[in-house]
């Protein structure tokens, strides 16, 4: 199969990273000639293999968002990142943040730096899926941002960003998130020791 109808039919299908099923499935292909063209395309360089068993069209690569979603599951953007996205903090970042039920990890890719942090599994939830130039990625609540990056302030992981802007948050949301994770330390940190300042 030739790379311009590869292009062709990932243009066509929903894809745009995939795993070698979801590769054999948008070309209808048996698993040995599925194996053959992505070894051959990625010693090309026509593909890039982003880790085992994913991969994505080099000249067409999703956005970092997409990617952190799909290189690290179940996980969703959070923290920095999705306060970063609701402008509830200025800076531009250096890594993408997301939360994980999965052990901690860390990425670097494409001289990008993916973090994955560890949560309950009771606390992983409140994300949606936002359509982000035109893929859809999923990300938290602005609350649930706020309640994530909030636990590893308290856990002494994180420090308070001075310019964190809170204008638009909900109270009582971030308390009910804050509530998920089932931690009385916590959430007692949350009600005595942390303040949302007047802006």
């Amino acid at each position: 199969m030739k790379y311009i109808e590869i292009l062709e039919k990932c243009r066509k299908s929903s894809f745009r990273l995939f795993t070698s099923a979801e590769f054999r499935e948008m070309l209808g292909l048996t698993p040995a000639s599925a194996k053959f063209i992505l070894i051959r395309y990625t010693a090309r360089g026509v593909l890039v293999r982003l880790k085992r068993d994913l991969y994505a069209l080099k000249n067409q690569l999703p956005s970092t968002w997409a990617i952190a979603n799909r290189l690290y599951k179940p996980s969703f953007i959070s923290m920095e990142s999705g306060l970063s996205y609701y402008g509830m903090i200025p800076e531009s970042l250096y890594a993408v943040t997301s939360v994980a039920i999965k052990p901690t990890r860390h990425f670097e890719l494409n001289d990008v730096a993916y973090e994955y942090h560890t949560i309950k599994r009771d606390a992983f939830r409140s994300y949606r899926a936002a359509q982000i130039s035109g893929e859809t990625v999923l990300v938290a609540e602005r609350e649930k941002a706020l309640a994530d990056y909030l636990y590893f302030v308290f856990l002494k992981k994180r420090t308070v960003n001075k310019r964190l802007r809170l204008k638009q948050v909900n109270e009582a949301v971030l308390e009910s998130h804050v509530s998920a994770y089932k931690n009385t330390k916590f959430l007692k940190w949350y009600k005595h020791d942390f303040t949302i300042p007047n802006q």
